[in-house]
């Protein structure tokens, strides 16, 4: 599936200056996850100050524990690590995974640069096995490059 239809109503939501950033975010993953139906939980985690661990930031979806997330541990963490998508579609088969659900069963995770620096992500967990694709990798590279731009 393509998702280029999406790019504008990203791009609105994004451009929106009457609303804080937060909540450009909150609607973005909202906006995500009404629009695609394999999303079922979509957020951005953030490089918590200088230590070496991200903090949750906006999302949408079940309500989650892992507000903390250490470099290193869970996909999340191995992104913020190797600063490289990770694609999972079968959350069972990971080693280093952390359950946030036990209904979600593929998850996919994208880098957020600024200026060069990987500063967080977006993270979309979903409950169908296998849910992701070249496409979705595409389109969140693209949600990225814009949330860097409302954040440089």
């Amino acid at each position: 599936m393509n998702f280029d239809h999406l790019k504008p109503d990203i791009i609105a939501i994004l451009d929106n200056a009457e609303i804080t950033v937060n909540e450009r975010l909150y609607q973005l993953c909202n906006h995500l996850r009404e629009s695609i139906l394999h999303y079922d939980w979509v957020g951005f985690y953030f490089v918590n100050d200088n230590k070496e661990e991200l903090k949750l930031g906006p999302y949408v979806g079940a309500p989650t524990d892992h507000v903390i997330i250490p470099f290193g541990k869970g996909i999340c963490g191995q992104v913020a690590v190797s600063d490289q998508n990770f694609v999972v579609p079968d959350v069972k088969a990971q080693d280093n995974y952390i359950a946030c659900s036990m209904t979600v069963k593929s998850e996919i995770v994208v880098p957020l640069f600024v200026n060069g620096k990987n500063i967080g992500q977006i993270d979309i967990d979903s409950e169908t096995i296998d849910a992701f694709s070249e496409n979705d990798e595409r389109l969140l590279e693209f949600v990225n490059a814009k949330v860097a731009e409302l954040l440089s």
